[in-house]
């Protein structure tokens, strides 16, 4: 997920008696990879915003923002304090985030303030997404929030019923005999492999932490309440090695990968060769996505793999 961006004059769609504009690029978005659902989801977001700010009482307070797969409205309460009501398909990408949100209950990211099970829409705290992480112009920096930010949210115990990364890996595994002939390059084959092994040797202890998923530079805001605030987290219960990543490929520089893993790893108190191999799985997991989509593989992370592999697994 991207971080909320505001909409920009003449690439919207009007949603009618709501106050609102649909962003072009958050239609395009759906329609492409939610297809039908995602369909459903733009038709369906006049009245549900309509519905939601009547339930809630809350009046639309500046331009709609988006990411990649969810519409955020900024919204001032019945008391005058400010919040965002965000809207998003409900899948299994978003259906845990309620659960996530409680749990963590405001520690190192936003508070959930009101929620809607059956359609996952949220009324989440404000945070300023005119200050995301990635304006930060020293990396390094940026780097060490998101560890820090990191070691707070994976300090949590998993909730009962949230996903777990033990079936995700396993899926994973399953997909990738089936993956891996679909790869010209000899070299990309042979790290695929490697990753699949890697994730054989810790999937019999999958890790028991509330994992945000995709936290990454544009996924942390600066907030009043706290410097730095994550947002937008699909919970996953698993081991923190496999929540790594996102910090490795942003802003990828090839001599920082192993620094970064390194603070990482030191500032969450991570097993480094346990890490890496669920890093690893991170390359493996990404890679079959990129397949499914007909994309090419992704040569920086198929480098990150290489790094983790000569010098972080043995």
């Amino acid at each position: 997920m991207s971080a909320q961006r505001r909409t920009q004059q003449g690439t919207t769609a009007q949603a009618r008696g709501t106050g609102f504009e649909i962003p072009a690029e958050l239609v395009a978005n759906q329609h492409k990879y939610k297809r039908e659902a995602g369909r459903a989801f733009i038709d369906g977001l006049p009245a549900r915003a309509a519905d939601h700010l009547a339930r809630w009482e809350l009046t639309i307070t500046g331009p709609a923002m988006h990411g990649m797969a969810s519409l955020v409205l900024p919204v001032a309460r019945a008391d005058g304090s400010s919040a965002v009501l965000k809207m998003q398909v409900a899948d299994d990408e978003s259906e845990h985030q309620g659960e996530g949100l409680r749990a963590w209950d405001g520690r190192g990211i936003v508070r959930l303030l009101a929620y809607d099970e059956p359609t996952t829409t949220q009324l989440l705290e404000r945070a300023d997404e005119s200050r995301p992480l990635s304006a930060v112009e020293d990396s390094r920096e940026a780097v060490g929030v998101i560890a820090d930010l990191l070691a707070r949210l994976t300090s949590v115990p998993g909730p009962p019923g949230v996903r777990h990364l033990a079936d995700i890996a396993a899926d994973m595994l399953d997909a990738l005999p089936g993956a891996l002939p679909q790869i010209g390059d000899p070299s990309a084959r042979r790290a695929l492999s490697v990753c699949g092994d890697a994730v054989r040797e810790v999937l019999p202890e999958p890790g028991d932490r509330l994992l945000h998923w995709d936290l990454h530079f544009d996924n942390v805001l600066g907030a009043v309440r706290e410097p730095w605030l994550a947002i937008d987290p699909n919970p996953l219960v698993g081991d923190p090695g496999f929540d790594l990543m996102p910090a490795l490929v942003n802003r990828y520089e090839d001599g920082e990968v192993l620094w970064r893993f390194d603070l990482m790893t030191e500032r969450l108190g991570l097993d480094r060769r346990r890490a890496a191999r669920w890093t690893l799985g991170r390359v493996l997991q990404n890679s079959l996505w990129d397949i499914e989509d007909g994309e090419p593989l992704q040569a920086t992370q198929l480098r990150i793999a290489e790094l983790l592999t000569t010098h972080r697994t043995g």
